[in-house]
């Protein structure tokens, strides 16, 4: 297969990128939701394996205080392209989306429309291993209800590399491409027992007195990854560049960087490294792989299974550490860091890590929750 020559990251563009800084973004794509029904809900919900009826069960969620279906704290990703990583600038230069630092400020309740408003924040330049010269590309993003009020607000950042350099470079990657070996049925039957035992906190209130400080949250694993459970993420999420027929033509008739040629010569998304692994392998990748909002969204969804109907989760922060290609497994451990009483709030943090199945940094991050008090 011979190797295809990318556009590169130009002095001209990045300078263009600057002039944005603190801009409103006025122009932008749809969302994919504009509003949280209950099948957009439920949709997102499992498209990160999340079956907790307080975002999908209507019966069960009219129960609880807040009458109805909510939506779980990652959904605001769908309310959003740019939070989940459609940049501009530098056109045809690779993107990879690495981390988020969200704020959740009131629930989002079934039916409640979003709107937002968001500016680029920032351009930061990077020396990296796996693809040299990198430039973090942070946007801010504030969600707002119908009623105007603001339910969330967040950053979040790609890392802008050169397609070619990455290819080449392609380290953090070497050892383990062409080099998966299956699983066997004991090891897969050993890591179904986290599904088996997965704990929904649900109904039953986890007080902040009885939180301590050490105190581990369950082990929460992730996988094995598929091309299928990417697709599933997809669904739910919206995708980026995710386009068919006419609507893929006026994409890339407006946005030439958005059409890449494939084998047969014809224009696709940058967005098949998910699902095309001759495509993810030229741009460095070990092959395909999941999605980076997808995987901040597993952090969140570890907290919410913690704390319960009556828990708040107030803050997470993500930041992503490598490709989770086909065929990685993927295990969420927590520990409680720090718990105190803020403005009558009863909070605690947590500390997550993400780790392969190869004990490899995945993902990294932590979470702040409120919690119910017994006082």
């Amino acid at each position: 297969m011979s190797e295809k020559k990318f556009p590169k990251i130009t002095e001209e563009g990045l300078a263009d990128l600057r002039k944005r800084i603190g801009v409103k973004i006025e122009k932008t794509v749809e969302p994919w939701n504009y509003e949280a029904t209950r099948d957009a809900i439920r949709h997102y919900a499992h498209g990160i394996g999340d079956n907790n009826p307080l975002w999908c069960d209507p019966e069960y969620a009219k129960n609880t205080k807040y009458g109805d279906i909510i939506a779980l704290p990652s959904f605001m990703f769908t309310t959003s392209r740019i939070i989940s990583g459609y940049c501009g600038g530098l056109s045809g230069v690779h993107a990879m989306w690495a981390g988020a630092d969200w704020n959740w400020h009131k629930p989002v309740k079934r039916n409640d429309t979003i709107k937002t408003v968001a500016y680029l924040k920032d351009l930061v330049e990077h020396q990296t291993r796996f693809a040299g010269r990198a430039f973090q590309q942070i946007y801010h993003v504030d969600f707002y209800n119908q009623e105007g009020d603001l339910v969330a607000d967040a950053d979040s950042w790609v890392f802008r590399t050169d397609r070619d350099e990455a290819r080449e470079r392609g380290t953090k990657y070497t050892e383990v491409r062409g080099k998966v070996e299956p699983f066997t049925d004991e090891q897969l039957a050993e890591w179904s027992k986290l599904y088996d035992q997965e704990e929904i906190r649900g109904a039953t209130p986890r007080y902040w007195e009885d939180v301590e400080e050490g105190q581990p949250l369950q082990k929460m694993m992730k996988g094995p990854m598929t091309v299928t459970g990417f697709i599933c993420y997809a669904q739910g999420w919206g995708g980026l560049y995710i386009r068919a027929n006419k609507l893929a033509y006026e994409m890339q008739q407006k946005h030439p960087g958005t059409g890449i040629k494939n084998r047969f010569n014809v224009p696709d998304c940058p967005e098949r490294v998910h699902w095309d692994e001759d495509f993810a392998l030229e741009v460095g990748a070990p092959g395909a792989y999941d999605y980076g909002p997808e995987r901040c969204s597993w952090l969140t969804h570890h907290a919410t299974n913690w704390m319960g109907d009556d828990g708040f989760l107030r803050k997470s922060k993500c930041e992503i550490r490598r490709h989770n290609p086909d065929g990685d497994v993927i295990f969420i451990e927590g520990e409680v860091t720090r718990k105190w009483v803020e403005d009558g709030k009863h909070l605690v943090e947590i500390k997550q890590v993400a780790k392969t199945h190869r004990d490899e940094l995945s993902a990294q991050g932590y979470s702040i929750v409120e919690l119910p008090s017994k006082g």
